[in-house]
């Protein structure tokens, strides 16, 4: 089965996105053939560029063209978060299918009217929460639904992540509360992700926030929040959050503790989790990605207990469409691929697979109670329909 894409936003994830669909009749040769239409970007070089590198039969400066183009069935968001909102109700209005990045909108309120809309649409949605689909993080979900650990009593989640470590490190639009949420919005809406999906549903929290760079450089053209500026360059304010942190209750009893920074020095890219439960632990980074490490509790023989190293291999969920040997790892693009194909093969099917808007609207509710408890200082409920494991 063919299914015709169009992609709009050409920058890094827009690249990320079509280098995956063009992954998939290799590594998933018996899924649905993706067949890139047309992309987008404003940039008028960078959206011809993107069509000969890629392949796509055509480009364009409008995404109008790609949401009303009649071989489009699914439309890719990549764009800002600004534009999550008008281009996800655009496209679902149209009737397409669409895979939007997180946080599927500027603010919750943004992601709740998305998602209502998707359910009155009745098309197939998909969100970029791609940590998820890392083999061993899958195996590892795998192990807490069979009951293995015993019931949770703790969960550990954070996203460290450095990137904006640099004070020089420009002032694009990531860090601009009018165009969105800062690290609530970009990281920690991955690590609360990675709890719903594993831990369950949260049912109450009390979080706390920073800003520690209150000023930056200003950008001289189309920048990144990668890019850097001169000494002398004018600066402007930071007006969103470096840093959350929440203390969470579960609704299943379990307490935990979830935490985001980008501007932290020593994480590059800690996307992790730890869990403990009544019969044994488990823990995972991203900057070991085809690691998990284990511990049982042993109380024959607890001298033996301790952690046990796990690698990534083709006993593990995808990981031989890759490769077939143990210990040889993937990466952050492959991560991408097995999510087109999740979404690809959810639209073939006519059926909603997750993380789809509604994982994204649980998360929204979540980021709701943590902005609640940054005004009132005090624990808030986290009102929602409860999201469970995917």
């Amino acid at each position: 089965m063919s299914i015709g894409i169009g992609v709009i936003g050409m920058g890094w994830m827009g690249e990320v996105h079509s280098r995956s669909y063009l992954a998939l009749p290799d590594r998933f040769p018996d899924g649905p053939v993706p067949r890139l239409v047309v992309c987008a970007d404003a940039s008028a070089d960078r959206a011809s560029a993107a069509e000969r590198r890629f392949g796509f039969e055509r480009s364009t400066t409008d995404w109008h063209d790609v949401v009303a183009d009649p071989e489009v069935q699914v439309v890719n968001i990549a764009a800002p978060n600004a534009l999550h909102r008008e281009l996800s109700l655009a496209a679902l209005a149209a009737g397409r299918h669409v895979l939007c990045e997180k946080p599927v909108g500027r603010f919750p309120q943004d992601t709740v009217d998305i998602a209502a809309a998707a359910r009155d649409a009745g098309v197939c949605t998909f969100v970029g929460f791609n940590y998820r689909w890392a083999p061993i993080v899958q195996y590892a979900l795998g192990l807490l639904r069979d009951g293995r650990l015993g019931t949770i009593t703790h969960y550990h989640g954070r996203f460290l992540n450095g990137y904006a470590g640099d004070p020089a490190g420009v002032l694009s639009w990531r860090f601009e509360a009018d165009q969105g949420l800062g690290t609530l919005g970009d990281l920690m809406v991955h690590a609360i992700d990675m709890a719903l999906m594993l831990a369950g549903p949260i049912d109450r929290l009390v979080a706390d926030r920073a800003t520690f760079i209150r000023r930056r450089p200003l950008p001289s053209g189309e920048g990144t929040h990668y890019d850097v500026g001169s000494a002398d360059s004018p600066r402007g304010d930071v007006t969103n959050e470096d840093y959350v942190s929440a203390l969470v209750h579960f609704a299943s009893g379990a307490r935990g503790y979830l935490e985001s920074c980008r501007v932290i020095t020593g994480a590059k890219c800690d996307m992790s989790f730890e869990i403990h439960g009544t019969r044994g632990a488990l823990r995972w980074t991203f900057e070991r990605m085809n690691e998990l490490q284990l511990q049982w509790r042993n109380d024959e023989h607890p001298a033996e207990e301790g952690w046990t190293t796990v690698l990534s291999g083709p006993a593990h969920p995808y990981h031989r469409h890759f490769n077939p040997g143990w210990g040889v790892g993937l990466g952050y693009d492959d991560l991408k691929v097995i999510e087109a194909h999740e979404f690809l093969r959810s639209v073939a099917a006519g059926t909603q697979a997750a993380p789809g808007f509604a994982e994204a609207l649980a998360v929204a509710h979540v980021q709701r109670a943590i902005m609640r408890s940054w005004e009132t200082g005090s624990w808030e409920p986290v009102t929602s329909a409860r999201a469970g494991p995917a």
